[in-house]
């Protein structure tokens, strides 16, 4: 397994719509197993793929948070939620790709979503709470899509240049 470098926002590729995966093999199965590992070191509770720089429909989570509890970790290929309810839930996000900066964001509070996981298996599942938040942010990440696209826009201006700031300070070393 190996720790990929995570994009840092504003980065064009982060805004690009990813592919869909066309088969499960043992190059997606690196890929997610090369996720887990980076989201766990990160730390962070779901990755998508375009935040390490590769545009295919490929997410991993795990929102098991307890360090007493068994890790639950997920990878889903090509997922689609195909259901939302109409209750919502607001909750606090924040963003590999966006270090450091938090939000509340409101979103469906329960969705279903189908995926192919990194066996070649067709799944389904209805997600709530802090599973469904994070697999709605996640897929969004797949759609080009970031959690600060729902705040308003001077709030999403400010959280931009001090992303920027801080990949000028890195740059620097």
């Amino acid at each position: 397994m190996t720790l990929r470098n995570i994009l840092i926002h504003p980065d064009p590729r982060l805004k690009k719509k990813a592919t869909p995966i066309a088969a499960v093999n043992d190059d997606i199965r690196r890929l997610a197993d090369d996720m887990l590992e980076t989201m766990y070191d990160a730390p962070g509770i779901g990755l998508a793929a375009p935040q390490i720089g590769i545009t295919e429909r490929l997410l991993v989570m795990d929102c098991v948070k307890d360090e007493e509890a068994t890790p639950e970790p997920m990878v889903l290929i090509n997922p689609e939620i195909t259901w939302s309810s109409e209750a919502l839930n607001v909750y606090e996000e924040g963003c590999l790709s966006i270090p450091e900066q938090y939000a509340e964001v409101e979103r469906p509070a329960e969705v279903e979503v189908q995926w192919t996981d990194e066996k070649g298996k067709q799944r389904r599942e209805r997600f709530d709470g802090l599973w469904a938040t994070c697999v709605q942010h996640e897929i969004d990440h797949l759609n080009g899509k970031l959690f600060i696209d729902y705040l308003k826009p001077l709030r999403r201006q400010m959280i931009t240049r001090k992303m920027q700031k801080l990949k000028r300070e890195r740059a620097r070393g």
